[in-house]
């Protein structure tokens, strides 16, 4: 064998880690590619799909994999009514104006959890209980295999409704050439409203599904919300094939960082390669680079 099964360990966990970063870089790309702008609030609705699973989890006592789904759908509604009544109402819909609503909608949605389910750190059963598979020799979590299952079906349909779907098919000729579609009959507002709705769903089961690993809480947002937004960069943002390249290698990154060096230094990493990736490849590793003719 070429790895030992500590390493091997280390990067499964990067791999499960490193799907949940994909899936909140996925919502970034999604509404980047409808609007233009950065949704900052794409972490606090992972945040609050983790913390609304939770309550139903330990409260109402639903089966977890009911839990997930009702979280999901529940941010998806949030996500969709943020749009109708914050963004749409958007005297300018530019980018720049977008983006700085997100901010105040990811400041708000932190303050509104804390007040309503509390401060303290909450989690659950993974959809197979606390249960661990052995791979190869190393001792992988079940839930970590349920992360990586799940990601690789939400990136398989993602890609089949953009491509192979109507709706879908509409929504990139809009987030294309906005005045182009409109002449034949496709609304920009609507195309806005379901990337609103679907990125907010998916980042809603990303923090459902990674809930019962490293718990969940209402100041979990920002970090999570980052290290998608970093990944976004890595795979080049506008690509929902470079989210998923870049959210894994951002979380195998991490976790080979955490094992061998330091856990201290990885929150840094995700820092280090946005800087990097600035600077070096703005476009990222899929991404093309804008050509303006003058």
């Amino acid at each position: 064998m070429l790895l030992d099964s500590s390493t091997l360990q280390i990067i499964f966990a990067g791999i499960g880690t490193g799907s949940i970063y994909a899936l909140i870089a996925v919502g970034f790309t999604i509404i980047f590619k409808s609007t233009g702008a950065l949704n900052f609030a794409q972490g606090e609705w992972a945040m609050m799909g983790g913390l609304f699973a939770a309550f139903v989890v330990n409260q109402a006592n639903f089966p977890v994999w009911q839990a997930c789904i009702l979280a999901g759908l529940v941010v998806a509604l949030i996500g969709a009514v943020t749009e109708r009544f914050l963004i749409r109402p958007l005297h300018h819909h530019t980018p720049f104006a977008i983006t700085l609503v997100t901010v105040g909608i990811a400041l708000l949605s932190k303050s509104l959890m804390m007040i309503t389910l509390g401060k303290t750190p909450v989690g659950y059963e993974g959809l197979s209980g606390n249960t661990y598979q052995h791979l190869w020799g190393a001792s992988v979590p079940t839930q970590t295999l349920w992360i990586v299952f799940i990601t690789l079906v939400l990136m398989v349909l993602t890609h089949l409704f953009f491509n192979h779907t109507r709706w879908g098919c509409a929504m990139r000729a809009a987030a294309a050439n906005p005045d182009a579609a409109a002449l034949v009959g496709i609304r920009h507002s609507r195309v806005v409203l379901g990337s609103f709705c679907i990125a907010a769903g998916v980042g809603g089961l990303a923090g459902t599904i990674i809930t019962p690993l490293t718990l969940m809480s209402y100041d979990s947002g920002a970090m999570l919300g980052f290290k998608g937004f970093s990944a976004a960069m890595l795979g080049g943002l506008g690509s929902l094939v470079g989210a998923t390249l870049g959210g894994v290698l951002l979380g195998i990154i991490e976790a080979v960082v955490g094992g061998y060096l330091s856990s201290q230094y990885k929150d840094a990493v995700a820092f280090l390669i946005l800087l990097v990736v600035l600077i070096g490849r703005p476009q990222g590793l899929l991404g093309k680079a804008d050509i303006h003719k003058v």
